[in-house]
């Protein structure tokens, strides 16, 4: 039996609205938070992550700013950071925050490493004050805190009391796992059936993502990629991918305004939303069939990025999100559930070699291609065309080839991550 309330639960926790880059947001909200319990002036800061997530933050331009990285993200944070509003927590930033961030860089008291251990997400924040100390800890999903600590007194320790068989039981459990515990056609069952006012808030990120690609579509930029695209063509899947390109342009160079994240991320939002209300609108198709199609696309994108992790070698964005897209624009176009199946299978076929090398302006290309692809794969899905399941990482069914993208990811790609890793931080010596 399918709950509804719970498939909703698990959207909303996972479609949420992120200002700049996910990686250098997360960073900037662990700050803030040692920030707030610590109680005095920082006058040491030190960072550890994971090394998805220095490979994501390394040269992300920073929301308002002309600056990027993680160490800037930090010291803005020290600055004008409020947990409160979590991925959100560099809004509002002003002339005088950047003049004060940038003497707090000069300063030397930030220092950045990463754990090669640590395979999951992971942000380890220190502070240190005259005579205070802090330890804000945040594992496996963005804003997922699990250790507080002030000098020697620990505040909150989410993992109290469980070893680490349990703790991992525990983080299965998070809510946007539970996404896996449903078939495919449950989570389409619950597409085609849900009262649309349960989701009347995708409508959110719809009106948001559209408003950022209008941005990168406006000349503001110093960039001009989605323009380009968009004066190339009027096919109404180029200039979805010229919208979904612009967007991303505006978001990883800095530009002020924040997107509607899907499964933790804003560059995935970005694909799972726009190509579908893009082309949706240009075929004059009703609200609630797009939004519907949306739903779904976030869906796919989040039991895609359940399987095969957070942060993972394979560019989620693309692959991920693009997944999702792909269903979306076969249910938008009144493809059935065996051609939405396919879609998903056919995606994987092509776009899984696809590898993440840190988030950076030339993500809003690949998502331009998962864009393309997604189209591609869905037009052949309509037309009952499909990549066969003796090929290659294909299974018989979507999910299977889901299974089979997260062995190859997380078994076959191991040394992915520290090889790219090691050519992006080469440049910085």
């Amino acid at each position: 039996m399918i709950d509804y309330l719970n498939i909703i639960e698990i959207i909303k926790s996972q479609v949420k609205p992120a200002w700049g880059c996910t990686e250098p947001g997360a960073v900037a909200y662990g700050v803030a938070r040692a920030k707030e319990i610590l109680g005095e002036k920082v006058e040491e800061l030190k960072i550890i992550t994971d090394k998805n997530i220095l490979k994501n933050a390394l040269v992300v331009g920073i929301p308002g700013t002309e600056e990027e990285g993680i160490i800037f993200a930090a010291a803005l944070s020290l600055v004008m950071g409020k947990s409160e509003y979590e991925l959100e927590v560099l809004k509002g930033i002003t002339i005088e925050d950047i003049n004060l961030a940038q003497e707090i860089v000069d300063l030397k008291i930030i220092s950045l490493d990463y754990d090669k251990s640590k395979e999951n997400l992971y942000i380890n924040i220190e502070a240190k004050g005259k005579s205070q100390t802090s330890t804000v800890l945040i594992e496996n999903s963005h804003t997922n805190i699990v250790l507080e600590k002030k000098n020697q007194e620990i505040l909150f320790n989410k993992n109290q009391f469980l070893d680490r068989k349990m703790e991992m039981a525990q983080e299965k459990s998070e809510i946007k796992y539970e996404v896996k515990k449903y078939s495919f056609d449950e989570l389409f069952d619950f597409v085609d059936r849900v009262d649309i006012k349960y989701i009347e808030f995708i409508q959110d990120g719809m009106k948001m993502n559209m408003t950022m690609a209008e941005v990168g579509l406006s000349g503001e930029l110093k960039t001009g990629m989605g323009i380009e695209f968009y004066n190339k063509s009027d096919d109404m899947v180029a200039r979805a991918k010229a919208y979904t390109i612009a967007a991303s342009e505006a978001r990883m160079t800095g530009f002020p305004l924040p997107v509607m994240s899907s499964a933790g991320s804003g560059n995935h939002g970005l694909v799972a939303i726009i190509p579908a209300t893009y082309i949706g609108e240009a075929l004059n198709l009703p609200q609630e069939r797009i939004m519907r199609a949306i739903t779904l696309s976030h869906l796919i994108t989040i039991y895609v990025k359940a399987q095969i992790g957070s942060l993972s070698p394979v560019c989620g964005c693309g692959v991920a999100a693009g997944i999702g897209c792909a269903a979306a624009l076969t249910y938008l176009n009144g493809g059935n559930r065996k051609q939405i199946k396919i879609a998903i299978n056919n995606m994987i076929g092509g776009l899984t070699g696809m590898v993440c090398d840190g988030a950076k302006f030339g993500c809003a290309y690949k998502l331009g291609i998962s864009v393309t692809a997604a189209a591609d794969a869905s037009f052949m899905a309509l037309e009952d065309i499909e990549i066969p399941p003796s090929n290659g990482i294909i299974g018989d069914s979507p999910e299977q080839s889901i299974r089979n993208l997260t062995r190859l990811s997380i078994a076959g790609m191991k040394a992915v991550d520290q090889t790219i890793l090691g050519i992006m931080l080469e440049k910085f010596k």
